[in-house]
């Protein structure tokens, strides 16, 4: 019964739009977390990311599942695109951090283009509002791009993962028209 009640919640939060919690403008919290790129570890700082440029920071339920393999694939097939503007890009996790070493080398999902960072006690996401609430304890799905000087830039929540991508790449490119190299 439990079970049921938990896939009948997941199943009406996939149909509802989620909302990210930090508005444009906000001051994005800093962190630092265990983290791999290409299957090497070593520590994410946010503060250092941004010195860099604007930083997209998407948030994801779990490595290894259906729709956050396809998140992670469309940013890794993204990367170039938004290193090119000058941004990077971090996933964010909860959910099977033991697999983000795998996960963040293997060509489906990250490719070794980007970095993923582990959040196992939900902290950083807790920081940036982006649960899916007390019946699920893991990260929703929600991008922030944030700006160098620390700043909310675009907020999205979706849990459907195809428009992620598109919603921060064309805030990147926005930023930059107004911030030219």
């Amino acid at each position: 019964m439990k079970r049921l009640v938990a896939g009948l919640v997941l199943a009406a939060l996939a149909v509802l739009p989620a909302n990210a919690a930090l508005k444009v403008g906000a001051k994005a919290p800093d962190f630092a977390a265990p983290a791999y790129l290409a299957g090497a570890p070593f520590t994410y700082r946010l503060n250092e990311a941004l010195k860099k440029g604007p930083v997209v920071l998407y948030f994801f339920p779990s490595a290894h599942t259906k729709g956050c393999n396809i998140e992670a694939h469309l940013f890794s097939e993204a990367a170039d695109s938004f290193k090119a503007q000058g941004a990077s890009v971090v996933g964010v996790t909860a959910g099977k951090v033991d697999e983000l070493a795998a996960f963040s080398k293997e060509t489906e999902h990250c490719g070794g283009k980007f970095p993923v960072a582990a959040d196992p006690g939900l902290k950083i996401a807790k920081s940036y509002d982006a649960l899916f609430g007390p019946l699920m304890p893991v990260s929703n799905r929600t991008s922030y791009v944030i700006a160098p000087d620390g700043s909310v830039l675009h907020a999205y929540s979706a849990l459907a993962p195809d428009r992620h991508v598109d919603e921060t790449l064309g805030a990147v490119k926005a930023w930059r028209a107004k911030h030219p190299k």
